[in-house]
């Protein structure tokens, strides 16, 4: 089946990581094999070939750059004209693979369905471009909000204003406050040009003012339930009930401890924990439940997301098994209408409703 995932760090694998992701993906870990400094070394599940191979002919592709305080204990760089200038690179990595054939970039309605129009009826995606909408995962490198303009006009159409911690527009993950008067302001731009806002990582307080003060379309590109995993990192049963609401679609992440309780970095291990792909089901099931109806589920699964195989589930060795995805629905008495509403139609009928 066609598969949209609407959360992929693309960029930062090839411009920090320093992965060639045309290559073939032992080739990619073989490359790494002796490199100690990131704990994915070697351990990656995504490239392109790989993507061809699950039928992932359309993501949300990220830049992503964080600012940070000489006091942080998160990485990032350490001025905003730093942090720009890294989603500049990036950004000139993605124009590469589009002048490659690699990559296509879709900013419209039209170019939209002429991709979908593509990949859904070929007879092999093995050299088909991968299309990519591109999204901005915390805005912390906007050092002004004439940057915001400059990406619009290079294609940026979403937008995550937090990351991790305290950032410049919105507090994220592991902290929280309201949002400042920047934050509103960037919002209000976003509106301007009918952006996305991707809500994912807002903590709960910026979270519910972002609700009240956006009139723009919203998203979760990856976020999980605080049912099945406690953590602030996931949303409330409230947080999803005011999504339904506007019609969001909430993607599905594969990070091993935003899927099942309990998980400890450094120690649990898909192994000793049993995390299988299946385990996202209850995530999906909880958001169906809450919802009446499929329609609000989709993936976005942050694989490559600055962890690998030792943080994600234990049958998964490639992107492409994100495809048992059907199976293991089907199973669970999901019809074949509500699968393909998951796996890809939920964010095309988003799309089709925000850009109208």
């Amino acid at each position: 089946m066609f598969l949209f995932d609407a959360h992929l760090d693309l960029s930062m694998n090839a411009v920090e990581w320093n992965r060639d992701l045309t290559q073939d993906l032992n080739a990619i870990r073989d490359r790494e094999k002796n490199l100690t400094d990131k704990p994915d070394r070697g351990l990656g599940v995504v490239s392109f070939p790989e993507m061809r191979k699950g039928n992932i002919g359309m993501c949300v592709a990220t830049q992503i750059a964080r600012f940070v305080k000489p006091d942080s204990k998160i990485p990032g760089w350490h001025s905003q004209a730093q942090a720009w200038a890294q989603t500049q690179a990036q950004i000139a990595w993605y124009k590469a693979m589009e002048e490659a054939g690699e990559m296509v970039q879709i900013t419209n309605l039209t170019a939209l369905h002429q991709h979908l129009t593509l990949w859904r009826n070929a007879e092999s995606t093995e050299n088909l471009p991968i299309g990519y909408i591109l999204s901005l995962e915390g805005a912390d490198s906007f050092i002004s909000l004439k940057n915001l303009e400059i990406a619009y006009n290079y294609g940026l159409r979403a937008i995550g204003p937090a990351h991790y911690g305290p950032g410049v527009y919105a507090y994220g993950t592991d902290s929280d406050q309201p949002l400042s008067q920047k934050g509103k302001d960037l919002l209000a731009e976003m509106d301007r040009y009918n952006m996305i806002l991707d809500a994912t990582h807002l903590c709960d307080s910026a979270f519910w003012d972002a609700m009240k003060i956006y009139q723009g379309p919203v998203w979760a590109s990856h976020n999980l339930t605080r049912k099945v995993t406690p953590h602030n990192r996931q949303y409330s049963d409230e947080m999803i009930l005011e999504l339904i609401g506007r019609k969001a679609v909430i993607g599905m992440a594969f990070d091993a401890w935003m899927m099942i309780p309990g998980w400890v970095r450094g120690k649990s291990t898909p192994q000793n924990t049993g995390l299988v792909i299946e385990h996202i089901a209850e995530h999906i099931d909880h958001i169906c439940q809450l919802a009446g109806s499929a329609s609000y589920v989709g993936i976005g699964s942050d694989l490559d997301g600055a962890f690998g195989k030792e943080q994600a589930p234990g049958d998964m060795d490639s992107i492409a098994d994100l495809q048992s995805i059907t199976g293991i629905l089907s199973r669970r008495g999901y019809s074949e209408q509500d699968i393909e509403q998951i796996m890809w139609k939920n964010w095309v009928d988003f799309l089709d409703r925000s850009w109208a």
